[in-house]
This record gives structure tokens, sequence and C-alpha cells, in this order.
């Protein structure tokens, strides 16, 4: 009778072996960095299944044996399916720097480390959403919600004037918080709301639109009420931000972006700068946020102004992926079927009538 060929590899059972151990001498320093001694663990035996099928041609038999051997051994550890291995080894391909490992990914939750894997490709937006992710503490949900709403491309994106008007450090810093377009798609406005509704839908969603505006920002009040010479201005919304340490005056615009709503927000920041700045505030910022933007309009109509003013757009319906808008009707395709459609429900009456 001839002799059965194994279907696993002659080393399996000495790897197998090595890994208990690994895993055992683990568990004892868990106890003191949970995260970071599991996750590195999780990157360590990745990289082994990943060295192997490279050098040794393991498949995936192998792995999901493994995985039954694994939750044989260890019970009481619910890391050891075979789908969460092949992240292992997708998470130890995607940093093969160590370094990188100690300093980012062991540093937050491992279904977070996931979702990065499953959303990102990059490794430059991989590191970015691990960086943010840890100085701002973020959810699951709030991650994938961030990277959803693409917030690496949006991020620091705003058109303003910050490094003429304000000294390096702060410029720099303030640039970096304020996003080129938000997403305000959690309002559930109608696309030609008003100004007044756009308010009112931010204020009944107040903790939305803080998580959208970014960690610092401390919400002071709407329509807050300015007395210059016995008349009074009224400003749309005003912050206070934390780690800028000055206010932070927003105005909001249903329409495109006009050059006379940077003399409005100039005013509007002068004088806060005036009556509410104490000695140890940094100057007031001044943000427009509108609907759309024209580059060269809007770099025309700061030039020259001396406040931190910057002009973002936002939305507030989800963006149409680009393969559907060809395929779409336009608004005159539409009206003419609705004019057709008439015309037939017309004669259809007339001959109804005539019977």
């Amino acid at each position: 009778m001839p002799k059965q060929t194994s279907l696993f590899p002659d080393n399996y059972d000495d790897f197998f072996q090595d890994l208990k151990e690994r895993i055992r001498s683990t568990q004892v320093k868990a106890a003191l960095a949970v995260n970071q001694e599991l996750i590195f663990l999780y990157w360590q035996i990745g990289r082994e299944i990943l060295q192997r099928q490279q050098e040794e041609g393991w498949g995936t038999k192998v792995v999901e044996r493994l995985a039954h051997d694994l939750r044989m051994e260890f019970p009481e550890m619910t890391g050891f399916s075979p789908r969460n291995l092949k992240y292992m080894r997708a998470f130890a391909e995607a940093y093969p720097d160590q370094a990188i490992v100690h300093q980012l990914g062991a540093q937050i939750p491992w279904k977070h480390n996931c979702v990065i894997l499953d959303k990102l490709k990059s490794l430059e937006q991989r590191i970015w959403y691990i960086q943010k992710t840890i100085e701002n503490s973020w959810s699951r949900s709030v991650l994938i919600h961030q990277i959803e709403g693409d917030l690496y491309s949006r991020q620091g994106g705003a058109l303003t004037n910050f490094q003429q008007v304000l000294p390096a450090p702060q410029s720099d810093l303030a640039q970096s918080l304020l996003k080129s377009e938000y997403n305000l798609e959690f309002l559930n406005l109608r696309e030609k709301a008003f100004e007044r509704d756009l308010e009112r839908a931010l204020l009944e969603h107040m903790q939305k639109f803080l998580l959208e505006l970014g960690v610092g920002f401390a919400f002071v009040g709407s329509q807050y009420r300015l007395e210059v010479e016995g008349d009074e201005f009224f400003v749309d919304l005003l912050f206070y931000h934390l780690a800028l340490s000055c206010f932070v005056v927003i105005e909001l615009k249903t329409t495109d972006f006009k050059p006379e709503y940077s003399g409005q927000i100039n005013f509007y920041v002068n004088v806060i700068d005036d009556k509410l700045r104490r000695p140890t505030d940094n100057p007031t910022i001044g943000i427009i946020l509108c609907r759309s933007k024209k580059k060269a309009t809007v770099e025309y109509a700061l030039r020259g102004m001396s406040q931190p003013i910057g002009v973002s757009t936002y939305r507030t319906t989800a963006a149409l992926p680009e393969e559907f808008k060809t395929t779409l009707p336009s608004i005159e395709d539409l009206q003419h079927e609705i004019e057709a459609v008439a015309v037939v429900v017309e004669e259809f009456d007339r001959d109804t009538e005539s019977k």
C-alpha cells in the first residue's frame, strides 16, 4: 500500500508548536497592554503566514487548518477565525515596517485596523487616518464616516488668506483644520433651502455638525448679537476653537460665493476682535460656507483683507457617482417627457368625453 502523502508541509507541526508558545507568552504581557500586545501578535502571525505563503506555497487550506488548531488550543480567544487570520496577513503585508505597527497600528483597536485595510489602499492615507483616529479618539463608526466622507481629500483645502495675515505656527494649524467642502448630508435639506433653514437645521443637528467641523470647536451661539453705534448685527454661528485659542465666525450662504460676502464677514471679525477677544486670544477667524466657489473670485475678494478669512463649500445631498451622471436624463429631457405625457393625457381625456 503506497504511503499517504500529507496535505500539509513537513514543518507545519514545528511552526504550530512555536506559535503556541508565542501566544502563551503574549497572553501574560497582554494583561498590561492588551491592545498593543495583541495587535503586535496579530502582525507577527500575519507576517509568518505571509512568508510561508510566499516561500513555501502555503494555500487557503493551511490557513483554515491553522485557524481550527488555534481555536482548539485557545478556546478563550476569539480572534482566530480564518477570516481574521487573513486580516492578519493583510495587516502584515500593508505594514512591513515593524516601527509603523508599534507607533501607529498598535495604538488603535484591531477592528479599526480592519476597517482601514478594507476601505483604503494607499499607505499614506492609511497612516493619515490612523493618526487622526489616535488624535481624535474616533470610534469605529466615526472612522467609517470620515473615510466614506473622504476627509483626507477635504482637510486643509479651504481657500484662505491665512498665510498672509497670521503668524506661521497659527496659520499652518488654522489652514490644516479647515476643509475644502463640508459634508452636511445629515441635514436632509431640499436643494434650494433658505439660509435660515440651513441655520435651523444645523442647530438641530449641532452634535453632527461639530463632528464634521472637527475636534476643538466649542459652540458659542447662533444669531449672535453685535451692537455698533446703536445698530444691531447678527452673526450666523459663533464658535471658539480650543487649539487655535480664538473665536471663529461662520456665515452661511445658500448661493455661490460673492465678493461682498468677504466684506461682511471681515466686518464681523473686526467687531468680535474689538468687543469679545481677550488679551490671551489669537485673532478671530471668519469662515464663509457657501454652495460653490470660484477660486480666482475668492482670491481677488480676500486680497488685501487684514483679517483671517476662509471660504469653503458644503453639500447637503450625496454626491452622484460619475458613472451614473451621463445615464440620467437632464432637466430639459424630463421637461420634454412631462410635456409629451401631458399631451397624451389631454388627448385621452378628449376621446373619453366624446364617447
